[in-house]
C-alpha cells in the first residue's frame, strides 16, 4: 500500500495527488468510488477498509489526505471511527459517504469531526468537488442534508434517556418493559414520551418512532 504522496513518480515542482482511503465494507462500492477517482490526475486511492478498526488502524499508517467513511460499518459506527481517528489525529480530514439524508446522523458526524456529508446517490456529482474542498480546508454539505439540518436547527434535543426510550419503543416494548429495562417506573417512561411527541411534534407512538428514524435519531 502506497504512503500519503508516493502514488508515482513525482517530477520537480509537480504538486502531489491527493492520497484517498476508502472505508465502506462494499467491495462494489469501493471499487466504483476509486473507478470515479482514477481519472482524476490530482488524487489517487492509496488505501482502502471494510471495517472501523482496519480504517483506525490505516490511517495512521498510511496518514492519506482524504478519508471516505461510510457511516454503517461491520465492527462500529462510522460516527465511532470518525471520533477515534480524530482524537489521535485532530488534523484529518473526513468526509462522510452514507445512505442517511437524515439530519441526526449527519450533525453526529459532524460533531464528531467530519468535514464533509455526502450521499452515496450524489457520488459522481459531487465526490470530487467535495474532496478538493475539503483538502483546502472547507467543508462541504450534500444539499439535501444541509435543508434538513436548516429544518430542524431550532429543534429541541432529544436527550439520550428520550432516544433510548423511543429506541425500545421502536421495538415493540410496552412502557413496563422499557421501565424494566432502564430500572425506572411506568410514569418516568410516559413523562419521556410526552417529551419525545413534543419535540418531534409526533401525534403518537408510531408516529414518533416513524419521525425520529427518517432524522436518523434512532436506529431500526
Amino acid at each position: 500500500m502506497q504512503q500519503r504522496g508516493s502514488s508515482g513518480a513525482q517530477t520537480p515542482g509537480q504538486a502531489q495527488p491527493i492520497a484517498v482511503m476508502i472505508v465502506d465494507d462494499h467491495a462494489l462500492l469501493r471499487e466504483g468510488v476509486r473507478a470515479v477517482i482514477s481519472t482524476q490526475p490530482d488524487m489517487a486511492v492509496t488505501g482502502e477498509a471494510e471495517t472501523g478498526q482496519a480504517a483506525i488502524t490505516e490511517y495512521q499508517r498510511l496518514r492519506p489526505d482524504i478519508v471516505l467513511m461510510d457511516l454503517q460499518l461491520p465492527d462500529m459506527s462510522g460516527v465511532d471511527a470518525i471520533t477515534q481517528i480524530r482524537t489521535a489525529s485532530p488534523d484529518a480530514r473526513i468526509i462522510v459517504l452514507t445512505t442517511y439524508a437524515g439530519d441526526g446522523r449527519a450533525i453526529k458526524a459532524l460533531r464528531a469531526g467530519a468535514m464533509g456529508y455526502l450521499l452515496k446517490g450524489s457520488l459522481r456529482n459531487d465526490l470530487l468537488g467535495a474532496i478538493r474542498s475539503v483538502h483546502e480546508g472547507g467543508k462541504h454539505l450534500d444539499a439535501e442534508v444541509a435543508n434538513a439540518i436548516a429544518l430542524h436547527v431550532l429543534d429541541e434535543d432529544l436527550s439520550e434517556r428520550e432516544i433510548a426510550v423511543l429506541s425500545l419503543a421502536a421495538w415493540g416494548n410496552s412502557n413496563k418493559q422499557i421501565a424494566a429495562k432502564l430500572k425506572i417506573s411506568e410514569e418516568t417512561v410516559k413523562g419521556h414520551m410526552k417529551l419525545v411527541f413534543a419535540k418531534l411534534g409526533a401525534t403518537d407512538r408510531t408516529h414518533a418512532v416513524t419521525l425520529a428514524a427518517k432524522r436518523g435519531l434512532i436506529e431500526l
